[in-house]
Parts: structure tokens; sequence; C-alpha cells
């Protein structure tokens, strides 16, 4: 692939105060376009957002974590991406890696990108992730990937790239339009063959940064291994889902 087109993909919620840090660390000429897709955030995200020149989309109702990436994924297909990079405007995750993840998948190594937080133990709690976040996050990441049969450091980072073939084939649309959709994605990357990688992104934990509270945690982990199961299911062909239906 030569010159790709880059998009980076924003779903905000109330990232007024931290959207212009977020932008001020990727490297110029890294990507041709932003995108930002505001969720009704009751600050002045988009205001911002506009005034720093992105492409802005403004649902008119709040749809959701998922429900906001969809309408990312879609707005960076009509655009023409070939390399779609996603990260939080919430400046918890360094975009300084974009040109890096972008690399990889442009050089044919990985088809999915994402940034592991994890490190380390005393690093990630270092920079102020929960003690309760680490260990669910080590249990449900070592539990994926043997369900999964990968290698990852962290799946349920916020960053991740994607070569366009993977929007064009993995049915998201049929996702969940809540935290879980992250989860469904992998697993349907991984179901249709594509090579998931990684690569170590600082992790930054501070009040601006989004984050989910302890019992939405706890039903988003539920989740998760439900969607494992799913998986099996359907690798086994004991059930079928429309997650895993390849899109026509």
């Amino acid at each position: 692939m030569e010159k790709p087109r880059i998009i980076a993909v924003m779903p905000a919620y109330n990232a007024e105060s931290t959207l212009e840090r977020t932008l001020k660390d990727i490297p110029p000429g890294t990507v041709d376009e932003i995108i930002l897709v505001d969720d009704c955030s009751r600050d002045r995200t988009v205001e911002v957002a506009r005034s720093l020149g992105l492409t802005v989309i403004a649902h008119e109702r709040n749809t959701g974590y998922g429900g906001n990436q969809k309408t990312c994924y879609t707005a960076a297909l009509e655009r023409g991406a070939d390399i779609v990079v996603m990260i939080h405007p919430d400046y918890q995750y360094d975009s300084r890696v974009i040109p890096i993840a972008a690399e990889l998948i442009r050089l044919g190594n990985c088809d999915v990108i994402l940034g592991s937080r994890i490190r380390t133990r005393k690093e990630a709690l270092a920079g102020g992730m929960p003690a309760w976040k680490y260990v669910a996050n080590r249990c449900l990441t070592i539990f994926e990937n043997v369900a999964l049969g990968q290698n990852l450091g962290d799946f349920h980072s916020g960053f991740r790239a994607y070569r366009r073939e993977v929007l064009e084939t993995v049915p998201w649309r049929e996702n969940s339009d809540d935290f879980v959709f992250d989860t469904q994605f992998l697993a349907q990357a991984v179901y249709f063959g594509f090579r998931l990688g990684d690569i170590p992104v600082p992790v930054r934990y501070f009040a601006e940064a989004s984050s989910i509270n302890f019992w939405r945690s706890t039903r988003y982990g539920l989740l998760t291994l439900w969607v494992m199961l799913q998986f099996w299911l359907n690798r086994l062909r004991i059930c079928r889902s429309p997650l895993f239906r390849k899109t026509l």
C-alpha cells in the first residue's frame, strides 16, 4: 500500500478540556483528516472541534460509545480512508504513536493494531489505573487471549487502527451501541481471519479522562464473557449469530 489515506476518528463526549491537547500530540502530516463525532456533549466540544478545523459530526441524540463508533467508521469509509485510526479525545492515550500504528498496517504486518496500556503492572498503576480495573483487565485479557488464540497485551484499549478491508468485512453495524462494541469487533476480526497486533501506549488516568464506573465495568466484563461464548458457538457451528455473518 503506497501513500494510504489515513483518517483519524474521535468518538467524543464532553471532551472540551482535553481535545486540543490530544490533537497537539499528533505528529504533523500523519493523518489526512480528523473526524470527531460528538455524542450530545453537555460542554463546548463541538465548538472547540470546529475551531480547530476538524470534520465534525454532531449526533442529535446520545447513541452510546458503540453507536458513536458506528458513525465514525461509516464517515471514514465514505471519505475514502485506507487506514482508520480511532483515538479517544480525552488525552488518555498518547496520539504520538498514530504513525507507528498506521505504518505497521501499511507494511502489511497487521490488519488491526491496538495500543496496549499495560506494559508492566508498576507502570499501569503509577499512571493512575485503579487497582480493581487493572486486575479485571488482566483477567479478561488472559481469558480472551486463550479463547481467541491471540497474544495481546490489552484487549480493552481505546486506541485502535484498522485496515479498510477489516471495516468492510466485519459486520460491526450489528454490534452493541454500548462499550462491549469493542470486544465484539475484536472477536469478529479474529473470526474472519484478520491479524491483530499491539504497540505500547503510556496510560494516563486523571479527572478529565473518560472511564466507566465499577458497576458498568462489571456488566461489561460479563458481556465480554458472553461474546467469547458466542464466538465459539459460531466456530463450532452450534449456533449462528448475526455478529459473525460476513458483510455483503
